[in-house]
């Protein structure tokens, strides 16, 4: 590869990343030996992400899937952020090529798995060998295994959080607005919450619509998010000292890390966040779990399960600066 070639390469791994109802809010500038991420805020999400925290976290794995490839490829990587959030990945040519196969296909198996898992537990020393070998100074993060107090409590918090979400007209219509009903309508934008991905066939848009908003209702949701929260062997929250945006971008690479670790071990997860988008309900959840001076971010469930179909990704000539 020559180095246009490979950092549209790197591009391509870092829009692998996960992000708020897929809205992938991102735009990548190329520059002669960097590549700069700028948030896209035409992307943001008002009422679930009032404050931007998830964006942030999307910009962060995304930063960390193109370290993670360019690393790969034999180039030297280093990240920087501004006071406005665009960051700066600025790569030194390799000296002989490289290319690190593992770590690119576990970019790209990654995947959210919103199914049921098969209730199969995973080992304690698997847990630890994920969660207790890297540490940031103001991220945390904790592990509660199915069965344990904890566990219970959490899933109490997501119940909750789903009644106050799924009452809430707005939250409600921002929902809406980023589902995909059917292939022609995903085919349309390359993003959004594809029919897909929560296992609806591809039907005509009016069927596929009012079957899949069927499910919009707290009973409806509470009762699907049991089931699958039941046959998940553990919880996994990642928390912040302090809410700003730099720990955010930081905590999104640290995720991103761990996502990577647990496709490569054969793990599924998905994301339970309704308890850390309220802010309320995140400080319930906190003190509850005893958390002091902890800011609840995201929370994975994770477990065993099969390969679901892939949420949808936009052309690197989609999500680049003024066109490049």
């Amino acid at each position: 590869m020559n180095t246009e070639s490979d950092f549209r390469f790197l591009i391509e791994q870092a829009i692998k990343a996960p992000s708020g109802h897929n809205t992938q809010p991102w735009l990548f500038k190329i520059n002669a030996d960097s590549i700069e991420i700028h948030p896209d805020h035409s992307r943001h999400l008002p009422v679930v992400d009032p404050e931007n925290r998830e964006l942030y976290v999307s910009l962060g794995c995304a930063a960390e899937n193109m370290y993670q490839a360019a690393t790969a490829l034999n180039y030297q990587a280093a990240i920087s952020v501004s006071d406005t959030g665009v960051i700066t990945i600025k790569l030194t040519p390799p000296q002989q090529a490289g290319n690190d196969q593992h770590i690119i296909q576990a970019i790209a198996r990654r995947q959210c798995n919103r199914s049921v898992y098969n209730a199969k537990t995973i080992p304690a020393e698997t847990i630890r060998m994920l969660f207790n070998t890297e540490k940031e100074p103001e991220i945390s993060i904790h592990s509660y295994p199915n069965g344990s107090p904890e566990f219970e409590r959490i899933t109490a918090y997501i119940m909750k959080g789903n009644t106050i979400q799924m009452q809430d007209p707005e939250f409600v219509t921002e929902l809406k607005t980023w589902m995909r009903y059917n292939k022609k309508h995903m085919e349309k934008t390359y993003d959004g919450l594809s029919y897909a991905v929560f296992g609806a066939p591809d039907l005509p848009l009016i069927l596929s619509r009012n079957i899949i908003q069927s499910f919009l209702k707290p009973r409806v949701q509470n009762k699907s998010d049991l089931k699958k929260i039941q046959s998940s062997s553990h919880f996994i929250l990642f928390t912040t000292k302090s809410n700003f945006l730099f720990n955010w971008i930081n905590l999104g690479r640290l995720l991103e890390r761990y996502l990577l670790k647990l496709t490569a071990a054969g793990i599924s997860h998905a994301y339970c966040n309704q308890p850390c988008e309220l802010n309320g309900l995140s400080r319930q959840m906190a003190d509850g779990l005893k958390l002091e001076n902890e800011y609840p971010v995201v929370l994975l469930r994770i477990g065993y399960g099969k390969d679901m179909p892939y949420s949808p990704r936009k052309r690197v000539e989609d999500v680049m600066v003024n066109g490049q």
